[in-house]
């Protein structure tokens, strides 16, 4: 099975940004795929307004034509709160051939020591840091548990975001260009962020 990069998030809607991240990390790691994990709850920010079943057929669309993607709905089937530690315990059980690798923005590194049962977690999986060339990361301030298993790969800086497609969508203002146009047929098929 090789090398796999696990991105999480609420993808409300997933846009360039998020494919960019997975690009950045398969180059970075020398994975051999990234598979998108679209949560259920996350436990650090407020819930998805999209169903988890319209946010997994809209990365379905987005990343259709990419044999190195693919969606995996394991949280969505699990429901409730979705913790990386329950996610990757799974996965290897699922997965015992896989070498994950979980995919964070340079932002939630230095915030990995508060990660629920981050020593354990980290035993499972090795950590690619998104690094963006002009905010360089300080990886000195983290435990040396953490570090030895942290992989650093170059993100473009890209000023993309879920929130502000939303509000965009809302306001009736165009979206091309910010995300894939099949994400953008499925929101406007389904009638998705309106006011």
């Amino acid at each position: 099975m090789g090398r796999i990069g696990l991105l999480g998030g609420t993808f409300d809607p997933v846009h360039f940004g998020h494919l960019l991240a997975a690009q950045a990390a398969i180059e970075g790691a020398r994975l051999d795929e990234v598979w998108f994990i679209p949560t259920a709850i996350p436990p650090h920010k407020p819930g998805p307004g999209t169903n988890g079943e319209r946010r997994r057929s809209m990365l379905e669309a987005a990343i259709a034509d990419n044999p190195l993607f693919r969606v995996e709905d394991i949280e969505l089937q699990r429901e409730g709160t979705s913790y990386t530690i329950d996610t990757v315990t799974a996965l290897r059980e699922r997965h015992p051939e896989a070498e994950f690798f979980w995919i964070v923005g340079s932002d939630m590194v230095k915030d990995l020591p508060n990660w629920r049962r981050i020593a354990e977690l980290t035993r499972q999986v090795s950590f690619i840091g998104l690094e963006r060339p002009d905010q360089p990361s300080d990886d000195d301030l983290l435990p040396v548990y953490i570090r030895s298993r942290l992989i650093r790969a170059v993100m473009p800086p890209i000023g993309i975001s879920s929130t502000d497609i939303r509000r965009r969508l809302r306001e009736g203002r165009p979206v091309r260009y910010l995300l894939p146009d099949p994400v953008i047929d499925f929101i406007q098929r389904n009638g998705l962020y309106e006011s």
